[in-house]
């Protein structure tokens, strides 16, 4: 039998840690962050314990970076729904009601997401954050800014903001309250993007579109 190709191995790393950030959604949604192990993370995805450590510092850069990848897929995902549109304010209605959808449909994932950032390693800087950052970027862009280095930021800290204000157990805000202020912000219509009150499907809780696993590569 030959050696893989470099081609088939990097593949093959790829889609392992695919898996990783997958696993750790799931099990982070169901049980919470203190709750699950990177040994619990690697057997649900089927990899060897090591493996994390090779790809991952720790559970926390592992749980932040597939929490990014959920956010950049789920973004990206409302951004190209169809209808498609080239339409910076549809497109920055879309942006909003993708990540407080977040707030609302994966509470315990996204409040251990938020409480991880507070630690003192912050955003863990990885792919998965960056092409996020890209996203949005080019949402303020197309909504029409004249220097997104400094609306992009606002933005962010706009939509964070939102959705700790969306999950502080006791005094959570209401998701409608603050669509409407950032809606008001951003000069939105109300029946843009995903109105709360439309007629959504259920949430879907398979998440393996977000995360190209596949078929091992021959």
């Amino acid at each position: 039998m030959s050696p893989r190709s470099a081609s088939v191995n990097e593949e093959l790393r790829r889609r392992s840690r695919e898996r990783l950030l997958q696993a750790a959604v799931e099990l982070v949604s169901e049980h919470g962050y203190e709750a699950t192990t990177l040994g619990d993370i690697a057997d649900r995805a089927g990899s060897a314990r090591g493996l994390v450590s090779y790809y991952f510092p720790g559970k926390r850069q592992l749980v932040q970076s597939a929490v990014h990848r959920l956010m950049c897929c789920t973004l990206q995902e409302a951004l190209e729904r169809e209808p498609r549109t080239e339409d910076g304010r549809e497109r920055m209605a879309r942006a909003i009601d993708a990540i407080l959808g977040l707030a609302r449909d994966r509470p315990v994932l996204m409040r251990q997401h938020m409480a991880g950032i507070l630690q003192a390693e912050g955003f863990v800087q990885c792919p998965e954050q960056r092409r996020l950052a890209e996203l949005l970027r080019d949402t303020c862009a197309r909504h029409g800014s004249l220097d997104v280095d400094a609306d992009y930021p606002m933005l962010r800290a706009l939509l964070m903001g939102a959705v700790y204000a969306a999950l502080v157990p006791g005094v959570p805000m209401s998701v409608p309250v603050l669509r409407a202020e950032l809606f008001k912000r951003y000069r939105l219509d109300w029946e843009m993007g995903v109105p709360p009150d439309a007629d959504t499907p259920p949430e879907d809780t398979d998440l393996s579109r977000f995360f190209a696993t596949g078929e091992e590569p021959g």
